[in-house]
């Protein structure tokens, strides 16, 4: 995990951390008090350290002056003199120019005794803070910050997270740190002299008065500049790999690629996958097509020569069907028409001769919940159930990878949005989506209860959907679980927020918990979204993926490896914000932009059936992974630490777990929210050590640095 944490504090020379240098920092015992593996970028009153395993390119700092300077931490596009440009602009106090460079990075900017920190607006490079000897530290991880401060667990966050994951007013600014905060996209943290103030840098479109409207082709090819741009810009970074020139070593019958996959060292060069559908397609041929020799290194034995390698996951070769007995279709195994026809147009994409295509192929130790070990992440997320399927496939991936995580989001309309619709007295434009969805659920009353949705969402004020969800969760008024058609999921989204999928396990007095939270929140002066209701829950559900993307970096790392998703850059999506409502409400829409985005950059000849959706196949694969686990599965909710916490009843999920695993219809994602969070919390109670050498002496020595210790559980500390 790569992270960098600094602090401000609220005079010059405090004694929290003392100079800095080479050797660490002087604490106020007169211990020395550093980041484990960090590496300072400057030093006292206000130091700042990048920790892990930063390439060169990564990591630049630029000076402007003897009060000034900027630090930029990940892939950005721009030059030295840029930033030193921006420097000016930023004694100022101005921050949107520091977020929009092509790529995704952190900046860092330090003018006097002042430090901004700027997150992104997707919140997949979040920001965390919090109080420290009198000021403040703050870092792009929670976990350091937890153990700097000797934080316990906030199982109110925790609870929020299974009880409301999509309503920003229930997480807030919380962590599962008690005490750690975090920064809300679209913000930055700025500190003066220790004291913190929160600031946004995004103008938000007001719920009282509507956009002008934009123009469709201009705003589709503004998308296609933006992720041009930001593919060029990865690219165009230094992409040296650490012991790229060294051969692992003879192991028989593999070749200088399969050892380094086998020993966790990917193949130098540039990759994508063409498995995720038509948005990771997308990156792949735009990479393929650039100018310049963006594919493989030559020399090491891969036979991509100068091509861009491909990767496919093939859950049809000994996966899926291999796993439930035999079984390929059917109930069990569910239709695999689907994956034959994308596994097809992958195949047909890698005809290029730009690409090398390799195909990965599933089995039972890639299905969901197979493999259940892993590290530990800075915060849980449910993709942790899934992290071994995804580091299979990224094995087999370059040392610099394309994903096309965040495109959904990003790109694809919110249901919430029909009500963004009438409220523009854009009547028309509901036309279509409505048509598809009765089209779906073959039910001639679907536009009538849509249209009555959407116009009660239009209708009811941000306060009062808070508090009708605080009701229902008090009240244990939650759906049955069962499987929704197309009319009645779309339906579920046109409020301001509603339960979980896992809220339906909770306790009551975990749900009544979550429910003061809301309340609570209702009387906070900045409760009103000011958008929108479909383009602030759309900004929510790009939030939770983000996170959820952040979490599936950390837990499913290949060393030397680095995951790309340019959908989520900053530029990226503004320019996706921009494409107009009535676009993006049309059937299609996604694979629509795409394939104009492709056209645009001279890519035409795309395969039949290009963009059709692949998530039946995911929901197959689950299952199947649910009842090879069961017994593991069992085994890990025997005594869980979600029911020492009050979280859950263990005999209440042991059951759920053994019905789904049997076939009967129970909201999947939501039992992947429960059994990651307690894989997360058995790998934070059993961890040891610190993030810090030199650790305060007023800290204890607890299990895993953090407090507090697995007895504190049922204490609900």
């Amino acid at each position: 995990m790569r992270w960098l944490v600094g602090w401000s504090s609220a005079a010059a020379g405090a004694p929290a951390f003392g100079s800095v240098g080479a050797t660490g920092s002087v604490g106020s015992d007169g211990e020395t008090l550093q980041p484990v593996g960090s590496h300072p970028l400057w030093g006292d009153p206000d130091p700042l350290w990048a920790v892990g395993d930063w390439r060169p390119d990564e990591v630049r700092v630029v000076t402007g002056d003897a009060d000034t300077r900027i630090a930029v931490l990940g892939t950005c596009g721009a030059t030295d003199e840029q930033l030193r440009v921006a420097l000016f602009a930023a004694r100022g106090g101005a921050l949107r120019h520091l977020t929009a460079w092509p790529g995704s990075y952190t900046a860092v900017v330090q003018v006097g005794r002042r430090v901004t920190v700027c997150g992104d607006l997707a919140g997949a490079r979040p920001v965390f803070h919090t109080p420290w000897e009198g000021g403040t530290a703050y870092a792009t991880a929670a976990l350091p910050l937890a153990d700097l401060v000797e934080a316990n667990l906030d199982f109110g966050h925790l609870a929020a997270l299974l009880a409301a994951p999509d309503v920003p007013a229930a997480l807030h600014d919380s962590t599962p740190y008690d005490g750690v905060k975090r920064v809300p996209p679209g913000h930055a943290l700025i500190l003066r002299a220790g004291a913190r103030e929160i600031a946004g840098y995004e103008p938000v479109a007001s719920l009282a008065v509507a956009a002008p409207p934009a123009d469709p082709d201009r705003a589709v090819d503004a998308v296609r500049d933006a992720l041009i741009e930001a593919v060029r810009t990865r690219l165009a970074a230094p992409r040296h790999v650490p012991g790229a020139d060294i051969d692992p070593g003879p192991v028989p019958g593999m070749g200088p690629a399969e050892r380094r996959a086998a020993r966790g060292m990917p193949v130098p060069g540039i990759g994508a996958d063409l498995s995720g559908g038509p948005a990771s397609g997308t990156l792949a041929l735009l990479a393929a097509g650039l100018p310049g020799m963006p594919g493989t290194v030559l020399g090491h034995g891969t036979g991509a020569g100068e091509r861009l390698l491909a990767v496919t996951f093939n859950d049809l070769a000994g996966g899926a069907g291999g796993a439930s007995g035999g079984t390929r279709s059917g109930s069990a195994g569910g239709p695999h028409g689907g994956r034959e026809d994308e596994m097809a147009r992958a195949g047909a994409l890698a005809a290029n001769p730009r690409l090398h295509h390799v195909v990965v192929p599933g089995g039972e130790d890639t299905l969901p919940y197979a493999d259940l070990d892993g590290p530990l992440t800075d915060e849980p997320a449910p993709s942790l159930v899934t992290a071994a399927r995804h580091r299979a496939r990224l094995a087999a991936g370059s040392a610099d990878h394309f994903t096309g995580y965040g495109a959904r989001q990003v790109l694809d309309a919110h249901p919430a949005r029909l009500a963004d619709l009438l409220m523009d007295r854009k009547r028309r434009h509901l036309v279509r989506p409505v048509a598809a969805l009765a089209k779906a659920d073959g039910s001639v009353m679907v536009p009538a209860r849509v249209y009555a949705a959407a116009r009660r969402l239009a209708r009811t004020p941000y306060r009062t959907g808070l508090e009708t969800l605080a009701d229902q969760l008090l009240r244990h008024q939650l759906d049955d679980g069962a499987p929704r058609g197309a009319a009645d999921a779309s339906l579920a989204l046109l409020t301001w927020g509603r339960p979980g999928p896992a809220a339906r396990w909770l306790t009551g007095e975990a749900l009544a918990e979550v429910s003061v939270r809301l309340q609570a929140s209702t009387r906070r002066s900045d409760v009103g979204p000011g958008q929108r209701p479909g383009d602030f829950r759309a900004r929510a559900a790009l939030a939770r993926h983000a996170a959820d993307v952040r979490v599936l970096e950390q837990a499913a790392e290949i060393r030397f490896q680095r995951l790309h998703t340019p959908f989520l850059d900053n530029q990226v999506v503004r320019a996706c914000r921009a494409l107009p409502e009535a676009l993006r409400v049309k059937p299609g829409a996604r694979a629509s932009v795409l394939r104009t985005v492709l056209e645009g950059a001279g890519v035409r000849d795309l395969p039949a059936g290009w963009g059709a959706p692949t998530q039946a196949n995911t929901a197959a694969a689950t299952r199947i992974g649910l009842r090879v686990a069961a017994d593991t599965l069992m085994t890990l909710f025997d005594t869980p630490l979600l029911a020492e916490a009050g979280l859950v009843e263990a005999r209440v999920v042991r059951k759920a777990l053994r019905a789904a695993a049997e076939g009967e219809p129970l909201p999947l994602d939501g039992l992947a929210d429960l059994v990651a969070l307690e894989l997360w919390l058995r790998r934070l109670l059993a961890r040891r050590g610190t993030c810090w050498t030199g650790t305060p002496g007023r800290q204890r020595a607890v299990p895993g640095g953090i407090a507090p210790e697995r007895g504190a559980l049922a204490r609900g500390v």
